[in-house]
């Protein structure tokens, strides 16, 4: 039995990951982490037994040690670094949203444990540090979305690549006007047409803000340079991402669209099991179209591919900028526009630390945090 702790477990990548261990059935969880909902990981803790959970709040403890009074209940960020700090886990699926993953992934790396990572912060905010950790104690960090799950997949020797293409699906405003999309609600841009993800993931597609993401995620994991790293708009969402090789080849992945098979892949990398997509899509009903990004409408995009570029702390101040900015979308504060708007002033503000440590990340998103408002 492989052991396992979900970081994450009661948001989409978590519970979509838990349906794959059911139809795998050689896992043992070792811990779940939960954020709010307390009542999902109650019947998680049932059905899976875990021997600790970690939730957001300590006020929550009472709720579940009176169902469970023999598990062990750890709280925040602290709690998670506890988590990752068990060399039972044969593998650790970094899940959670947000800069609260970056800390208990590193500590994870320490203890030579691999990584299945879906927490895209963790590589925009730290890339450099983390691949530095990965390499110093030679673990696997194995990805989880769809994209770079697709390139890992069609190359292993990226010496040998010349190019990589991310697809995006474009999500809901891709044949929207830029008035259009400037008119949307947050009902609006949580509509996508391919995807069923968590809210902020969601927004981030809506704006093209979470394919910038993964050119940043891209840049680290492969080790590619970004003029190296294409974007294509792709709407079926049929190919998940291409590379093209030195002698004029690509290969690229194709599935339907479903976080099942990356997540069940880098679980069970580097072998294949049967799993919940047992079919995959008909060729003869495929209709696969191409196109360029809007990088007037989806300015998001188009800052996200400045901040890599720019890099050291850069990076670390678009995502958290975006953080917040999403927030405020989803709470009715501002327009979908203003999201792009926040970023740019906060880029435009910033001085950049050409080496950052990860305290001066943290700081950063601290003062961030104080500064939008």
């Amino acid at each position: 039995m492989k052991k396992i702790t979900i970081l994450g477990s009661t948001g989409s990548i978590g519970t979509q990951a838990l349906e794959v261990i059911d139809k795998l059935q050689n896992f043992e969880v070792l811990a779940l982490s939960a954020g709010k909902n307390i009542k999902l990981l109650l019947e998680q803790i049932k059905k899976y037994e875990p021997k600790c959970v970690c939730i957001q709040d300590m006020k929550d403890k009472d709720k579940v040690k009176s169902e469970f009074p023999n598990i062990k209940v750890l709280s925040g960020e602290e709690g998670l670094i506890e988590l990752c700090s068990n060399k039972e886990n044969d593998i650790i699926l970094a899940s959670t949203s947000g800069k609260i993953g970056l800390r208990p992934t590193l500590k994870a790396i320490e203890c030579g444990i691999d990584i299945a990572l879906a927490n895209k912060e963790t590589l925009v905010m730290a890339g450099d540090i983390v691949m530095k950790e990965v390499k110093k104690h030679n673990v696997k960090l194995l990805p989880v979305d769809s994209e770079h799950s697709a390139i890992f997949q069609c190359a292993q020797d990226f010496s040998k690549v010349e190019k990589i293409i991310i697809t995006a699906s474009g999500g809901p405003f891709l044949h929207k006007t830029i008035e259009e999309m400037n008119k949307s609600t947050a009902a609006d841009a949580l509509k996508h047409p391919r995807w069923s993800m968590g809210k902020k993931i969601t927004i981030d597609s809506a704006t093209l803000m979470n394919k910038g993401l993964e050119v940043i995620e891209a840049h680290h994991l492969f080790n590619m340079p970004y003029d190296k790293i294409d974007v294509i708009i792709h709407p079926q969402s049929i190919i998940h991402s291409a590379v093209e090789f030195k002698d004029g080849s690509t290969i690229a992945q194709l599935g339907n669209p479903s976080m099942h098979i990356p997540i069940q892949y880098a679980l069970t990398y580097p072998n294949r099991e049967y799993g919940i997509e047992s079919h995959s899509f008909n060729f003869l009903d495929c209709n696969l179209t191409f196109e360029k990004p809007d990088y007037n409408k989806f300015r998001c995009l188009k800052l996200a591919l400045e901040a890599g570029k720019i890099g050291g702390s850069m990076p670390c101040v678009l995502s958290c900028a975006n953080d917040i900015a999403v927030n405020k979308f989803l709470l009715g504060e501002i327009s979908i526009s203003d999201i792009s708007n926040i970023v740019e002033e906060a880029m435009n503000k910033h001085q950049v630390i050409t080496n950052p440590t990860i305290d001066d990340l943290i700081e950063i998103d601290k003062k961030l945090k104080q500064d939008i408002i």
